[in-house]
């Protein structure tokens, strides 16, 4: 015998809506190459302190004259207002890294100071290449040279003047 809250619960669960069945999520799946390259740390010496010589400068008023020093180490002093000596030569370093890698080279401005009046000063523009292919591994590495220019005046103080050149490199 059927009682009726057997009765009523066959009702209500024949009564009950049919659901579809969720579909099954689907997935993607895709690869791709992972890589590293691992390099030596660079290594720069320096090998040379740029130089630009002596400078004597001319009597009378004039401004502007620049005096320089190539890459290459040629000195560039023409100008009526000054006359220069000695031996010039540009920086010279070398840097050492891994094969087939490039290095890129930064060389701000020098400050250089009178040495026998330090509020007295001088900038130094230098000229280095923007970056070097390191053709080998190890020794012997790759040289590369900086220059640089300053600009003087008939007001400029005589004295020896120098600075520090911080020259970087960087793999690129």
């Amino acid at each position: 015998m059927w009682g009726r809250g057997r009765i009523l619960g066959l009702f209500l669960c024949a009564s009950l809506p049919a659901f579809p069945a969720a579909a099954a999520p689907t997935s993607a799946t895709t690869t791709v190459t992972v890589k590293a390259s691992v390099v030596k740390p660079l290594v720069l010496t320096a090998k040379q302190d740029l130089d630009l010589g002596t400078i004597v400068l001319t009597n009378g008023t004039w401004s502007g004259v620049t005096i320089s020093v190539s890459q290459a180490g040629v000195r560039s002093c023409a100008s009526a207002n000054v006359t220069c000596s000695g031996t010039a030569q540009a920086a010279k370093f070398n840097v050492v890294g891994t094969n087939n890698n490039s290095a890129q080279i930064s060389a701000p401005n020098v400050t250089l100071v009178n040495q026998s009046d330090s509020t007295k000063t001088l900038v130094m523009t230098l000229s280095a290449p923007a970056s070097i292919a390191i053709p080998n591994s190890g020794q012997p590495g790759v040289d590369f040279s900086v220059g640089g220019s300053i600009t003087v005046s008939s007001t400029t103080a005589g004295g020896l003047y120098s600075g520090t050149m911080n020259v970087t490199v960087d793999y690129q």
